[in-house]
């Protein structure tokens, strides 16, 4: 396991305080939509990446976290004609990423984005994502892609996988889904999220099974699952870890539970970090562990001091996981 980050860099300066920090792994991309990437364009990008002394570990694929309306590919999950040929790009995107050397891309599944309520009040006045199911407008109207029954959504997704998966497999690329987040009541905007669950995610890495289709694991929305994540989320990451369908964790933390929660700074919330990172190590988990979101904090750059405090931490833990095999 090794520190990462897919913090957004904004201009160079940003990738210097990386390497600065000890963070030397990335998930960054290159500007513009993915689908008009080349292999010239990645490659350029990785060389750029490689020359403030960083591996470019990762890449998003041109499905986000996004509502499907701010998306970059919503025939796939709208099933409309324009499909087959945004399913093709993305294939050309993963024999590209093989080309050149990038290991893993992470995708979403996403339609209805990431629901949150308002912000809410935490450490030292810092303002933290929440979402509440009972401030949740429970009317609010489905996507452009309409009322969606869970098996055809099931479907969509099977169709998807059977095209992507052989490819990754082919050319030896992890492919990372995010979970949904978070989890949301049945037909909620006219869907099921139905990576909106542990059952749902076991399901999903058993269909097209290869060891090249498996999860960018976000333990702040697997523990968004839950009914009590301080307890059940070491059972989780062992169920996915030793079938080896950990290609990413998000490590991140929340207070709550399912329908009901706060994001918080990794130390502070309701799973044991530590024990988390152990869990990791002990099915055999080698990639990246990385911040995801972290809360708004004061000061002139507050987005850049809230994740170096991240890092440091993930850092810290993972010198006293070293030094403990010794």
């Amino acid at each position: 396991m090794y520190l990462g980050t897919q913090f957004q860099a904004r201009d160079d300066d940003d990738y210097r305080v990386m390497a600065q920090l000890g963070v030397r792994h990335v998930n960054a991309d290159p500007a513009g939509n993915p689908h008009d990437w080349t292999l010239d364009i990645l490659k350029a990008h990785r060389e750029h990446i490689e020359s403030f002394g960083l591996i470019l570990d990762m890449i998003q694929l041109p499905m986000s976290s996004r509502v499907i309306e701010e998306q970059y590919s919503p025939d796939i999950l709208t099933a409309r004609p324009n499909r087959d040929r945004q399913i093709d790009s993305i294939c050309r995107l993963i024999e590209n990423a093989a080309a050149i050397g990038i290991p893993s891309v992470k995708y979403n599944l996403n339609i209805i984005g990431i629901p949150r309520t308002e912000l809410e009040i935490g450490r030292g006045g810092s303002r933290n994502e929440a979402f509440r199911w009972e401030k949740t407008d429970h009317d609010a109207p489905p996507s452009i892609a309409g009322i969606l029954s869970e098996e055809e959504n099931w479907e969509r997704i099977d169709y998807f996988l059977s095209r992507v998966v052989p490819v990754a497999e082919s050319c030896k690329v992890r492919l990372a889904c995010h979970p949904h987040d978070p989890y949301t009541p049945p037909g909620y905007r006219g869907v099921t999220r139905v990576l909106g669950s542990v059952e749902g995610l076991k399901k999903f890495v058993q269909m097209r099974e290869s060891p090249y289709h498996g999860l960018n694991f976000c333990q702040g929305t697997v523990g968004e699952m839950l009914d009590n994540p301080g307890e059940e989320i070491f059972d989780v990451i062992r169920w996915f870890g030793e079938r080896g369908k950990l290609f990413n964790v998000h490590f991140r933390n929340i207070r709550g539970r399912k329908l009901s929660f706060m994001e918080t700074f990794p130390e502070e919330g309701d799973m044991d970090m530590w024990r988390s990172l152990k869990t990791y190590a002990n099915v055999g988990y080698q990639y990246m562990i990385m911040p995801d979101h972290v809360p708004r904090v004061s000061g002139r750059d507050p987005e850049n001091t809230a994740f170096a405090f991240t890092y440091g931490y993930i850092a810290a833990m993972l010198q006293v996981l070293e030094s403990d095999k010794r």
